[in-house]
């Protein structure tokens, strides 16, 4: 009989942390809040408008900080534009008390969380629409879907 194979259990050599590596930057970050709803309007001509700040260290990305502010169908348009690849969702879009406090403070975190799961998938952080909606002022509904080249 031949002897078994035994799997090489030993540890890696590792060079100790130190302070640095501790509480240094981490090596690649995205951070993205969505925060300070605004309700703007009167009326049927009533919306709220959300802040979307970032802070990334990732070379994909040509700002490192930006801050816009977007309204929920500009994250459903966002949506809609990854969704030729993936399903992702939203929170729910109803219209009974969107102006009450705690519906927009729950669809605030609900849009912070899809934000940030679809931000932070490698693949999507190719694509120009998810730069658009993070970086520029202004949404151009009229653009070339395509990939953003380094």
């Amino acid at each position: 009989m031949s002897e078994a194979t035994v799997a090489d259990t030993r540890r890696l050599n590792s060079k100790p942390q130190d302070l640095t590596d501790a509480y240094g930057p981490p090596s690649n970050f995205l951070e993205i809040d969505v925060y300070d709803p605004q309700t703007i309007g009167v009326g049927r001509n009533r919306f709220t408008t959300y802040e979307v700040r970032m802070r990334t260290n990732l070379p994909i990305f040509k700002l490192k900080e930006s801050c816009v502010r977007r309204r929920y169908s500009d994250f459903e348009w966002l949506k809609n534009e990854l969704e030729r690849d993936s399903k992702r969702q939203l929170p729910f879009r109803g219209d009974e008390g969107i102006f009450e406090e705690s519906f927009i403070e729950e669809r605030r975190a609900g849009l912070e969380q899809f934000i940030n799961r679809i931000a932070g998938h490698p693949l999507a952080q190719n694509e120009r629409c998810l730069h658009m909606f993070l970086q520029e002022e202004s949404i151009d509904r009229n653009y070339i879907p395509g990939k953003v080249r380094q």
